[in-house]
Parts: structure tokens; C-alpha cells; sequence
């Protein structure tokens, strides 16, 4: 028997009764690790087997090794992941891991490639429901799952269906960001707290929209401006909260160039250093021929605008938080979420207080939040 507190059970209860709403007899797979410096991911993991069990499911507990961005997962995870229980919940200190047979051999469904049997499963063939908290830690789930999720639900889809709708998004911030954002085509996507079907799933804490920018093709296309991360960036094993503003260049769709020689310096290393591994993984043979250049490329990639909407989420240094926060959106560099643009990497970056205006494709301007303060 694991100890953990009553806050915390109270938010796996939350998590499994609401947020889920896990029935009798339903089969889920719970997936974390044992680290010797931080338990609250294993802690957590055990409230929800334990408030799982109490409800009448079935519930397979594994662990595996710490993973980061680069590592693959286990071979017995991804195969008690292809079983296609019911449930999945990721409760990791970082990451889930990669798909290394799936990379080399994406599956697909309704023409859309996936490169891991997780959201093979989620958004391609719906058979399972998910929640992933990569990084989460006790203070958190104890403080930003017990939320109004009515009240998330209905701003999620009011601003989902304007994004949704939109030809583009223009962003700045009185620290120089200034940004025109494509979405034409794309689909928003909701955080909302209600993963009960088959096909939802999203973090705990939930409680942001997000979607895919248009990616890059040639010249004038893709997003171009200049984002300036000023709350915090999701870089592995570095200090997440950003002292001095990092500006970075984008051009077609793509980062040309990352200012500030001290957090910026770490965000530029990631890039090289992913860039790298997709050669390299190419020429080892998890990547097919070409894979390589593509995986590359996109490292560079604007792969999601996000907006947060978590009442009680405060910017903390930890991702998994920081980007629900109220008065922020987020840019992710690397993959996107309509896989046209695989990475190795998806790094999140905080932008405080921003004006967002939605732009139709007749050119009606409609401003959602000004200088921070939500107008929905």
C-alpha cells in the first residue's frame, strides 16, 4: 500500500469519477516510473489505481525507466499500450517515450500517418481514452484538477470553434512579440477535463485550446514574426523559468533565429542536438530513407499555438502547468498535433499577457484577449 495524501486522493477520485468517468469492469493501464529523487509521479499513479479499483475496473500498473525526449519506451509498455485497454493514464516524471517500430513504420488511418500506437489508438482509431501528465507533480494535481469543469468546457468550446473557423491569428505582447499565426484548415483542440469516450484524451491539470499552425511550404507561407518567450520554456533538465525575454526569428513557418546568449543558448542546443539524432537515427535504421531530412526539418517547425484557460494553474516552471495558465498562450516548437510535421521534439514556451486577435477569411478582425485579460 502506497502512502499519499488525502488531497491527492481526492484528485484521482476527481480524475477517475468526473474526469473519466471510469465504469465497473473497465480495463486500464496505468504507466509510470520509479525515480529515487521525486515520487510524486509513482504516489499519483497509486491514488489512481487505488480510486480505479473503487469503481469496480480492472488496473494494470506498470512502471519503466525515467524517459526524455529522445528515448524510446518499453517494448512491454507499448505492447500492454496495443491491448487497446479502455483507459490509459501516462503519470511520468518526463516523458512517455517514443514508438521506435511505429517511426520506421507509421500507421494510418483516414490518411493520416501516425508514428506511435498510443495516438494511433486515441485519435486515429478511438478505441481508447488517455490522460498524460508528463512531469506532474503532487502540488499540482492536488491544486488544478479539482476545477469547475463545466465552466472549462464551454469556454473551450467557444474559443475552439472561433479558432476552428479562422483563416489566422495575429499575436503581440508589449515585449516585442508580433506574430501572424495560418490555421486555415486546421481543427482546435480541447483540453477540457472530459476524456469519458473513446477518441478524448489531454493532460491533467486540463484546461487550454490549442491547434496546429499551417505548416511551411515555400516563401510567405507558414507563420512569420517574432515570438519572445517571457514565462517559461519546457527545455529537459534546465531552469524553466525565463529571466530575460528569449526572442526568437520565425520565417515560412520556421525558426531563422534564436536571440539571448543564456536561456536562448539552451534552446538553440536542443534544436542542434535533435536535428542531429534524426540523421542519426536514419543512418541506424529506426528512421526509413528520407525520414532522416524530414524529422530535421521540422525540429525548427511552429507545431502548436495554445491558449490557457485553468483557473487555478499558476506559472510555476513546470510545463505541464504553465501553459493552462489564465493570460498566457504558448507556442510549440517541433511536432504538431495533425502529424504533417514530425519531430523529435515539442518544446513549449510561455508568452505572458498577450492581444490576440482571430482573423476570418472575409477579414473580420475579433480581439479574445487584450493584453492578458480574457474578452471571451
Amino acid at each position: 500500500m502506497k502512502h499519499y495524501s488525502e488531497r491527492t486522493a481526492l484528485a484521482a477520485q476527481i480524475t477517475v469519477e468526473k474526469v473519466c468517468r471510469i465504469r465497473p469492469q473497465e480495463r486500464v493501464l496505468i504507466i509510470t516510473n520509479k525515480d529515487l529523487f521525486r515520487h510524486d509521479a509513482e504516489e499519483i499513479a497509486y491514488a489512481l489505481a487505488d480510486a480505479a479499483c473503487t469503481v469496480g475496473a480492472y488496473v494494470d500498473l506498470l512502471y519503466q525507466s525515467v524517459k526524455t525526449s529522445f528515448d524510446a519506451a518499453d517494448d512491454n509498455i507499448l505492447n500492454a499500450i496495443a491491448k487497446e485497454p479502455d483507459v490509459i493514464f501516462s503519470v511520468s516524471v518526463c516523458k512517455l517515450g517514443k514508438d521506435p517500430q511505429h517511426i520506421v513504420s507509421p500507421l494510418r488511418k483516414d490518411g493520416v500517418l501516425y508514428d506511435h500506437i498510443f495516438d494511433y489508438l486515441l485519435y486515429g482509431k478511438k478505441s481508447i481514452r488517455a490522460v498524460w501528465m508528463p512531469g506532474i507533480t503532487t502540488d499540482i494535481f492536488e491544486r488544478a484538477v479539482d476545477i469547475d469543469y463545466d465552466e472549462l468546457g464551454n469556454r473551450c468550446a467557444k474559443l475552439s470553434q472561433m479558432l476552428t473557423a479562422a483563416e489566422k491569428v495575429h499575436i503581440s505582447t508589449i515585449h516585442g512579440t508580433d506574430i501572424v499565426i495560418p490555421i486555415y484548415g486546421r481543427s482546435a483542440f480541447c483540453d477540457n477535463g472530459r476524456f469519458d469516450k473513446p477518441g478524448l484524451g489531454g493532460n491533467l491539470p486540463a484546461g487550454e485550446v490549442f491547434i496546429s499552425p499551417v505548416v511551411g511550404t515555400g516563401v510567405g507561407s507558414g507563420c512569420n514574426g517574432t515570438i519572445v518567450f517571457d514565462g517559461s520554456l519546457g527545455l529537459e533538465n534546465k531552469e524553466p523559468l525565463i529571466r530575460n525575454p528569449i526572442p526568437v526569428t520565425v520565417e515560412d513557418g520556421f525558426i531563422s533565429f534564436i536571440d539571448n546568449e543564456v536561456e536562448g543558448l539552451y534552446l538553440k542546443e536542443i534544436i542542434v542536438e535533435a536535428e542531429k539524432r534524426a540523421y542519426q537515427m536514419e543512418k541506424s535504421g529506426m528512421f526509413a530513407s528520407g525520414q532522416g531530412a524530414i524529422y530535421a526539418k521540422n525540429v525548427r517547425n511552429i507545431g502548436e499555438l495554445g491558449i490557457g484557460l485553468n483557473p487555478k494553474a499558476r506559472i510555476c516552471g513546470n510545463m505541464l502547468e504553465d501553459e493552462k495558465v489564465f493570460s498566457t498562450c504558448h507556442f510549440a516548437i517541433g511536432a504538431n498535433y495533425d502529424g504533417d510535421a514530425p519531430s523529435l521534439i515539442h518544446i513549449d514556451g510561455v508568452v505572458r499577457n498577450p492581444t490576440i486577435n482571430i482573423i476570418s477569411d472575409t477579414g473580420v478582425n475579433h480581439i479574445i484577449m487584450k493584453n492578458g485579460v480574457l474578452l471571451l
